[in-house]
């Protein structure tokens, strides 16, 4: 961040005085926007929905690994969770069951 005119002079190749202006304050309003709340709760939210993912993925690999039969719809209720606790569920199933369908036993749909 620019913390005064001698350090913006010397990282900024701008001659003309206006457009170093329009050029802090246009650096000064993207670093705010990274710094909003909207912007931090929406990579918090990116970053907990990339984490389901991961552990979704992580979930059916066991499955494979373990030779199992993936049914479509298995693949799919599991890829569309993004409940962390029910998929940290269902992955210590998965390593117990003999059939991919097993793992829903006692959910509720």
């Amino acid at each position: 961040m620019i913390t005064d005119r001698h350090e913006a002079e010397r990282d900024v190749p701008l001659v003309d005085p206006r457009a170093r202006e329009i050029w802090e304050e246009l650096m000064m309003s993207t670093k705010y926007f990274f710094d909003h709340p909207f912007a931090v709760k929406e990579r918090e939210e990116g970053r907990e929905e990339g984490r389901a993912e991961g552990r979704a993925e992580m979930f059916l690999e066991i499955l494979e690994a373990r030779e199992l039969s993936v049914p479509p719809l298995v693949r799919e209720r599991v890829s569309a969770c993004t409940d962390m606790d029910q998929l940290k569920a269902w992955t210590h199933r998965a390593v117990r069951v003999t059939d991919a369908a097993d793992l829903f036993d006692g959910d509720e749909a």
